[in-house]
């Protein structure tokens, strides 16, 4: 499936950030994001696909906005470095994760057999884009952290017949387009096994068949370390599937970063400054906590039978001023509360100015 262990990583930000003004540099020298991440061994990218990221006037979501025109630009980017391309398949016209799977827009009103009809459709559509275009994928996520089912209420867990009647619409559309391109399946939660185990049992008996299960693993939500491996090794063996962990990432710094995005001294909302969420954490979030973080992660997803590799989440998405995680578009879309700024850059593989970290050596020298 894949000579060598996937040190991935989703850039799915990246034409935003740039088109905000993000710039790069490794030992000083500025660079072009793929081509410092080519330099420290990246030889995969991640992009997410969202259906229609703009409101009814065009306004765009943010994040990313990535519509379909993005995802074959950055995969032409992509494959001009000779990387592996893994297409992430939302079903949503944003974010989709285990707290909202909204149906797209263009899908409302729509009952389970349209659904999966559109699922089949939209599936089909992309993956024949992207061969038009000479940027086929070279795997391909249907769904994304799906651990709660996608297209809500519908599929919504534990509607597991119509859970397996959308996953399996994307994975017939998939393969009718190319036959050998690995499927992948990914749900959140890396560490809980008990919640994979009733996921997969349920999927598996209902479900075409599928190549590769992707765990989310973020320390200070998902478990320990030793979760982590247990659940990587229990999914390999029974069920005698590849495993990638398919999001990973990890902080190098505290220190706060609305300045940098010009944004006011309200409360930080990222994740990764409250206390109580540090208190789970092996690893400091410093620079050399993040790149001893990494080396452990690597070692344990490599000591699995089957054990792919891993993809780094947004490790190029640094604080600069337009490019949050949301625009008031997207959450008048989502119901969501703002500001939509950054929430990430302190779990970037660079530092607030754009300087490689030091991860990203351990990464290349594994």
């Amino acid at each position: 499936m894949t000579e060598n262990f996937i040190k991935g990583m989703d850039v799915s930000t990246l034409i935003e950030e740039e088109q905000c003004g993000a710039r790069y540099f490794d030992n000083g020298k500025e660079g072009e994001l793929l081509d410092i991440l080519k330099n420290y061994g990246t030889n995969y990218v991640r992009l997410r696909l969202w259906n229609d990221p703009y409101d009814e006037n065009g306004n765009p979501y943010g994040a990313g906005t990535n519509d379909i025109d993005k995802t074959i630009e950055l995969s032409k980017r992509a494959k001009a470095h000779d990387m592996g391309i893994l297409l992430d398949l939302h079903y949503s016209d944003f974010w989709a994760d285990p707290g909202k799977q909204i149906i797209p827009k263009a899908w409302r009103g729509k009952n389970v057999k349209e659904l999966e009809e559109a699922v089949y459709d939209f599936t089909l559509d992309t993956m024949r884009r992207l061969h038009e275009e000479g940027v086929p994928p070279t795997m391909v996520q249907v769904g994304n952290e799906i651990t709660n089912g996608l297209l809500w209420p519908y599929g919504l867990k534990p509607n597991f017949d119509e859970i397996a009647l959308f996953i399996n619409a994307g994975i017939r559309a998939v393969k009718a387009i190319d036959k050998e391109v690995p499927i992948m399946i990914h749900l959140d939660n890396g560490g809980l096994n008990e919640m994979y185990v009733e996921w997969f049992d349920n999927f598996i008996r209902r479900g075409e068949d599928f190549d590769i299960i992707g765990l989310s693993y973020y320390p200070f939500w998902h478990g320990t370390l030793d979760e982590l491996s247990f659940n990587m090794m229990d999914m390999a063996k029974r069920y005698g599937k590849k495993i990638v962990v398919a999001e990973v990432s990890m902080g190098f710094s505290m220190e706060d970063y609305r300045s940098y995005e010009g944004r006011p001294a309200d409360e930080l909302k990222g994740m990764a400054t409250r206390e109580e969420l540090l208190e789970k954490l092996t690893y400091p979030m410093t620079k050399q906590g993040q790149a001893d973080f990494m080396l452990d992660v690597m070692n344990r997803i490599k000591a699995v039978e089957g054990g792919l590799g891993f993809f780094y989440w947004e490790p190029g998405w640094i604080p600069v001023p337009g490019c949050g995680w949301a625009t008031e578009a997207a959450l008048e879309f989502t119901g969501e509360k703002g500001p939509g700024g950054n929430e990430w850059a302190n779990q970037a593989l660079f530092d607030y100015d754009g300087n490689a970290l030091s991860a990203l050596s351990t990464i290349r020298d594994f």
